[in-house]
């Protein structure tokens, strides 16, 4: 996985992957794969799906050369509010954004440490 810092603030951390060495063909795939983990898992819950790539193409939005499709999936591990400022935090989405040859996966930092490897091994995990 990649860190950037996106806009000077945000860390941001990217997986590419071509569509040659992992298990999905497509964007929805891919939300199907994530969907998955995160309902299986003990404390995550499955929120809903964004579809970007509809949203942004309807208002008539600037799209990056050959994007095919971008899609959010929503999710949220909070498992306590020790502070207001929590929910500044939550929920979590990872980004899926499919190329011809490739998928992208993009998502923040999280605070949490362990859920943070969670979501890397996830997105780790599409690999064949």
């Amino acid at each position: 996985m990649k860190k950037t810092i996106l806009m000077q603030k945000y860390p941001v951390y990217s997986l590419e992957l071509s569509k040659e060495d992992i298990k999905v063909s497509s964007a929805d795939e891919a939300v199907e794969y994530f969907k998955e983990k995160i309902i299986n898992h003990p404390i995550a819950e499955f929120i809903t799906i964004f579809d970007h790539y509809s949203h942004t193409k309807k208002l008539g939005g600037e799209m990056i050369d050959g994007l095919l499709d971008a899609k959010n999936i929503v999710f949220c591990f909070g498992q306590a509010i020790p502070t207001t400022k929590m929910l500044a935090l939550r929920p979590r989405s990872i980004g899926i954004c499919e190329f011809e040859d490739k998928i992208v996966i993009d998502f923040m930092e999280a605070p949490k440490e362990e859920m943070h490897t969670l979501m890397e091994n996830w997105a780790k995990g599409l690999k064949s």
